[in-house]
């Protein structure tokens, strides 16, 4: 069957977003999150590029990850700065309580979590030194996008990175014979081939991307959304 890549299917829905979803595969899921991030996500070259500069090691700077999931992107930041000897303190925020529960029985040093949504946390009149998010953005519609956006800028005090998926006919290929092994066991096939069909081009990015945000690229196959508060 030829797959569509040439637009965005957001009609498709992820099965671990079904509330009802078998909650053993899920967690199955959740689990297998670090190494599928570790070697598709880019996280690594996002901290020592973009975060590493802005940490100190004897201030300690405030970083929130939004949808954190399963926390595997949060222990990896909050990790990689201790081992730096740089002072970070990480909260992972998500508003599902499977996430949540799933989270909180890996504990780290260095993070927190919190069962809380972006316009809860500007609600509550939280603050962080920097925001970033993985795999959200091609999740929410244009309402929950524009929402989410502005939240991120009220929240953060320096900078925001969305880190997503970068659709193209290359990445759909390698990741659907890439995470063949993973497809009886859990979310992860089936899941992310559709998180690629729903994620966005840069030129579509670029389209919906609100004034003061830009879009970058990060190889092979990742877009950045970023936002720099004014003088940081």
């Amino acid at each position: 069957m030829t797959v569509d890549l040439a637009r965005r299917a957001t009609g498709l829905v992820e099965l671990m977003d079904d509330p009802d979803c078998d909650l053993a595969a899920l967690r199955r899921t959740y689990a297998v999150f670090p190494v599928v991030n570790a070697l598709v996500a880019g996280w690594r070259r996002v901290y020592t590029t973009r975060l590493r500069p802005l940490l100190d090691p004897d201030r300690e700077t405030r970083l929130l990850d939004l949808g954190s999931g399963g926390g595997d992107v949060a222990r990896s930041l909050a990790r990689w700065a201790a081992r730096d000897g740089l002072r970070l303190s990480v909260t992972g925020a998500d508003p599902d309580e499977r996430a949540h529960d799933f989270a909180t029985s890996r504990p780290a040093a260095g993070v927190t979590y919190r069962r809380a949504s972006s316009d809860e946390l500007v609600a509550a009149g939280d603050e962080f030194d920097v925001v970033v998010s993985n795999h959200v953005l091609h999740h929410l519609d244009d309402g929950a996008r524009a929402a989410v956006l502005r939240d991120s800028e009220l929240l953060a005090g320096r900078l925001v990175v969305h880190n997503d998926i970068r659709r193209s006919r290359v990445a759909y290929a390698a990741y659907r014979v890439g995470t063949l092994p993973l497809a009886r066991s859990s979310f992860v096939h089936v899941d992310g081939l559709r998180s690629i069909r729903r994620s966005y081009t840069v030129d579509e990015l670029g389209v919906v991307a609100p004034e003061g945000w830009r879009v970058e690229t990060l190889a092979p196959f990742r877009v950045l959304l970023t936002w720099t508060a004014a003088g940081s």
